[in-house]
């Protein structure tokens, strides 16, 4: 972990941050519900709730096309929501912002556009063992495409990877790197900077998914010098259905379109179409209106607390944690990397994880169990599936004690 301070800055009051999540206050099987599973979906502010309740009930319409006050107002605020998604990137231009479905719509059109123009056969496309399904087969496709190779690298036994494992592995052929900026299922955080600049020294071009680095950490693109960027609404606190892809200008202009229709043109004939500048070229057809919105909101929510503490709260807890969890018998931390956000898996001796996801839900407590859509990975911790517990802004050290002592009754109740 990262060195912070065992108890997250004055400043930072986690009961007032849960006030804002009107999920955190129900019951599940009469149990108060503690949710520790934000790494797959998080739960969504009352102000992300509001606003997208706002924009359905008095400002909705399509955007870009209409010459009339709710077409205006819903472009005006569609693509306030693409500045807004610039700061907090630190972008340097708002038409290096795409939006998109998600981060797996983000990562396969990378993989789809530029992929294509970019490889041929022979070439090298760098992965590492623990990265998300998302992040592994649109190389496989595109590999399958181009002719291209895709190369692994390894990881330690705590779950980290080594500056020196990426150094053994990239090469003259390699053309693009696509690594994780944090493990779904570890936590771990990868050496973004430094793989980048390994992999700008042989030509080649860096994707960072960032669906877990957005959340734990504070990104500036621009200082990890990436080339691509790519993250999902829905773990920032944010709705499903939207997602970003940042890019280069220069990349984004470069590459052709990666789905076609309404919006992404400039002019259509039977004969022949030209396409309109990026973002645009790559945003075929009705575009994710509200969800976009609701990112926005989530972003200016996230503006609005003290960040720098919310991130020192979440390490607090995965500190926490790792220190109370191997006080239940027979439970083993899986990922254990001395750089890693607040995600954290673990196994019990003679429980499955599905089973134990089901009995901790009996005790109101919300655990994700299984491959974490990361079997690779699983194959090279040895493990069939794992059970993760992931902390939002919102968690407590109360519920790290609640899921300490549903585990205790986990395991009276299987073993």
């Amino acid at each position: 972990m990262n060195a912070v301070t065992s108890v997250a800055p004055a400043k930072f009051d986690v009961n007032e941050i849960r006030k804002d999540f009107p999920i955190l206050s129900r019951l599940v099987h009469n149990k108060p519900l503690v949710f520790l599973d934000s790494a797959a979906s998080a739960q969504k502010p009352r102000a992300v709730i509001d606003a997208m309740s706002f924009a359905f009930e008095n400002e909705y319409a399509n955007v870009h096309r209409g010459a009339y006050y709710l077409s205006e107002t819903a472009t005006t605020n569609y693509e306030a929501a693409r500045e807004k998604v610039r700061t907090f990137i630190n972008a340097s231009s708002v038409n290096e912002i795409v939006f998109t479905k998600g981060a797996t719509d983000a990562i396969n059109l990378v993989a789809a556009s530029y992929g294509r123009l970019a490889l041929k056969p022979g070439d090298e496309i760098m992965l590492t063992a623990l990265e998300h399904h998302s992040n592994i087969v649109p190389w496989q496709l595109i590999r399958d495409q181009t002719g291209a190779e895709i190369k692994v690298v390894p990881i330690n036994a705590d779950g980290s990877v080594s500056v020196d494992a990426f150094a053994r592995t990239i090469g003259p052929k390699t053309k693009i790197v696509a690594v994780a900026h944090v493990s779904n299922v570890l936590g771990t955080i990868l050496p973004i900077e430094a793989i980048v600049e390994m992999a700008h020294k042989v030509g080649a071009k860096v994707l960072v998914d960032g669906c877990q680095g957005i959340v734990h950490e504070k990104v500036d693109v621009q200082a990890l010098g990436c080339d691509f960027y790519a993250f999902s609404g829905h773990k920032l606190y944010g709705p499903n259905g939207i997602g970003v892809l940042w890019a280069r200008a220069e990349l984004l202009d470069a590459m052709p379109p990666y789905q076609g229709g309404g919006e992404m043109i400039s002019t259509v004939t039977f004969k022949q179409s030209t396409w309109a500048e990026a973002p645009a070229k790559f945003e075929a057809g009705t575009p994710p209106i509200v969800p976009a919105l609701g990112l926005g909101a989530a972003i200016d929510y996230l503006n609005r607390i003290d960040r720098v503490g919310a991130i020192a709260h979440e390490h607090d807890l995965l500190h926490y944690a790792m220190q109370q969890l191997p006080t239940v018998p027979g439970l083993k931390l899986v990922g254990t990397a001395q750089n890693k956000a607040s995600v954290q898996s673990f196994t019990m001796d003679g429980a499955h994880p599905h089973d134990l996801a089901t009995v901790l839900d009996r005790s109101g407590v919300a655990v994700r169990a299984g491959h974490h859509c990361a079997q690779p990975l699983m194959e090279a911790l040895g493990v069939t599936a794992t059970a993760r517990a992931s902390f939002g802004i919102y968690n407590t050290r109360a519920e790290v004690d609640a899921l300490v002592a549903a585990l205790h009754k986990a395991r009276a109740v299987l073993l």
